[in-house]
């Protein structure tokens, strides 16, 4: 298995796994994504070698040109440093083609190659159960879009052709060398370890501070998160400079880490600049003396000088190159660990395919239930559950805060499986129906709306992709939605802004409201829909679900009791439990029923209509 060691980027952390077999086999799986654009990138590698051999024919023609020239001085001229010269233009002038061809086809396919490679990564993100969500951060998910891919992409279009390139250099380099003068190559290759040794440990030194840094990063976007999300309490509270205050310590110990860590890669710097040139005046010193004494050229000198400049770059180009691979390797085992995750359905680009399930009747059925969220084994949250809907009924669900009502509901949609038991849809086990069929005859209304960031008509139509102007314009009339729409300048274009923060409560209630009326969905499920309405409002809503909930089976969550009253079922959920069922009258007869003591929590009178708009509990 591979080896871990940790970075952090914006805030999340990011394996910075170690280099070994099975992390590079991981790593080259995602190559896979090259095969549609493969002889492409054989063409772009085929260029990146031939380009790679013509840098390395540079110094031995430079070399040939001093050699033309030490001859012109004996009185045979110079004109075969002239065609030598010539040459050496045209095989420039051909590696600047290879080059641009290869640099472009390496960004195109790495480019493509990625798209396909995010669009896979989405497409399985978007597919995963609750469970999955349940027990991951928001900033960790969307890391592995940014960060991760990111790294990768880096890596595809740069870093790989790079350490291919640098590694002809390097080669042949070597080879050349030594064909040059096996005198020279002994001195240069016996300098060698020193200067590697020194860059292991600075390199490690380096990457501890580096990730110490990254630490200290993570700590202020923390704080930036945390700010943003509760700003509302922020300014409540006055205490901008309280955050502000906050965040300045933390990139105060960002920054100090920081400079450390700039103090050793400087250090690391002009050691390596030190090194390298160093080791070049080394080999032309005792080139000298070998040129001294007649055991080689002018030309040998200077070919073996730049070959010396070319290896020490390479050389130099591999710690840096060996760290960005480092990272990748850490960011593609993170990808291929969600691209393994199994999904509930198959996501898929397009307009939704088109539904082979006829209209459900809305019948269903909860037989001996039982239900532990996958993240908290220990707690049953609920516990033989039997309960049944007929088509077209309408069932509403009250009990204290934390009773199980919206996990019922959550079963219901199928964002989790029952523990034990099951549950029934028109007779048939749920778990027979296509999930994205059964959810599209559903609908539902939440307490707390969350809009997407368009326009008000796109945010309707999400109910129905597709849907006509005329269809969102009517969904929004039944809603009571269509008049304060029209107030807007832009009417149904107006844009809602992040979540809907431009509208009220009120209106995004509406809106949601709208979403499901044009959905036309067979079941249907309200989370006390006209929780955030003034009552005038309220009153026309309320008018509106009564006849969208007419021939639907529908549940409703239900925390004002007043709005319940004339369900066809009160269903009572305590513990985990169904502890009462029946009409609000026979609930309400029931002198130590759990219904009753609710409602006289709720309207100590035990009027149901004295005080509408008491606080509501959350579930």
């Amino acid at each position: 298995m591979a080896r871990y060691t940790h970075r952090y980027q914006g805030g999340v952390e990011l394996p910075n796994a170690r280099l070994d077999r099975e992390s590079l086999r991981q790593a080259l799986e995602l190559f896979r994504y090259l095969r549609p654009y493969r002889a492409r990138f054989a063409a772009a590698l085929a260029s990146m070698f031939m380009g790679s051999l013509l840098s390395l024919a540079f110094p031995y023609l430079a070399g040939s040109i001093i050699d033309a020239a030490m001859r012109g001085r004996s009185g045979s001229g110079m004109a075969g440093a002239d065609r030598t010269a010539l040459l050496l233009m045209g095989v420039l002038l051909l590696q600047a083609g290879l080059s641009y061809f290869h640099s472009l086809s390496f960004a195109t396919v790495g480019q493509r190659s990625l798209v396909d490679l995010r669009r896979a990564t989405y497409a399985r993100l978007i597919s995963l159960p609750m469970s999955f969500f349940a027990q991951r951060r928001v900033g960790e998910l969307a890391s592995r879009l940014s960060a991760d891919l990111t790294q990768i992409e880096d890596t595809l279009i740069a870093v790989v052709p790079q350490f291919l390139r640098q590694s002809i250099l390097l080669v042949g380099g070597i080879v050349l060398i030594a064909i040059t003068s096996l005198q020279l190559t002994g001195i240069m290759l016996a300098s060698l370890p020193l200067v590697i040794v020194v860059a292991v440990i600075f390199g490690r030194k380096t990457r501890k501070v580096y990730r110490e840094a990254q630490d200290r990063l993570a700590d202020t976007a923390t704080i930036v998160e945390e700010t943003l999300q509760g700003i509302v309490n922020v300014k409540a509270f006055s205490n901008e400079g309280y955050e502000l205050n906050r965040y300045h310590e933390g990139l105060g110990r960002f920054l100090n880490t920081t400079l450390r860590g700039a103090r050793l890669r400087a250090a690391f710097n002009g050691f390596i600049t030190f090194s390298l040139f160093g080791f070049i005046v080394l080999v032309l010193w005792s080139g000298a003396r070998l040129l001294q004494r007649g055991e080689i050229t002018f030309g040998d000198l200077t070919r073996f000088g730049l070959y010396t400049t070319f290896i020490a770059g390479a050389m130099g180009q591999f710690a840096e190159l060996y760290t960005q691979v480092q990272k990748s390797i850490g960011a593609t085992q993170r990808v291929r660990e969600l691209l393994r995750e199994t999904g509930e359905v198959e996501a898929h680009l397009g307009p939704p395919r088109p539904s082979t399930l006829s209209r459900l009747r809305g019948e269903v059925a909860f037989e001996k239930v039982h239900f532990t969220y996958p993240s908290r084994p220990g707690v049953e949250v609920l516990q033989d559950i039997q309960l049944k809907a007929t088509p077209g009924q309408k069932i509403a669900l009250v009990g204290p805060s934390g009773a199980g009502k919206s996990t019922l509901i959550s079963l219901l949609l199928r964002l989790y499986e029952p523990s034990t038991g099951r549950l029934l849809i028109d007779g048939r086990d749920a778990r027979d129906y296509r999930i994205e069929e059964l959810r599209g005859q559903m609908s539902i209304v939440p307490q707390e709306v969350m809009l997407f960031g368009g326009s008000i008509a796109e945010n309707i139509a999400y109910g129905k992709p597709g849907a006509s102007a005329g269809e969102i314009e009517q969904a929004a009339r039944q809603a009571n939605a269509h008049e304060f729409i029209q107030a807007f300048p832009e009417g149904y274009a107006t844009l809602v802004g992040d979540r809907g923060v431009k509208l009220s409560g009120g209106q995004r209630q509406r809106v949601a409201i709208a979403r499901a009326i044009l959905k036309d969905p067979a079941i249907l499920i309200l989370d006390e829909a006209t929780s955030s309405l003034d009552s005038e409002s309220e009153r026309l809503i309320q008018e509106a679900l009564e006849t969208l909930m007419r021939g639907r089976t529908s549940f409703i969550i239900a925390h004002r009791l007043s709005t319940v009253r004339h369900v066809d079922r009160i269903v009572v959920i305590a513990g985990g439990r169904m502890v009462e069922s029946g009409t609000h009258e026979e609930l309400q007869s029931r002198a130590d029923g759990v219904y009753r003591r609710l409602a006289a929590l709720q309207f100590r009178d035990g009027n149901f209509n004295d005080n509408p708009d008491v606080e509501k509990s959350t579930d």
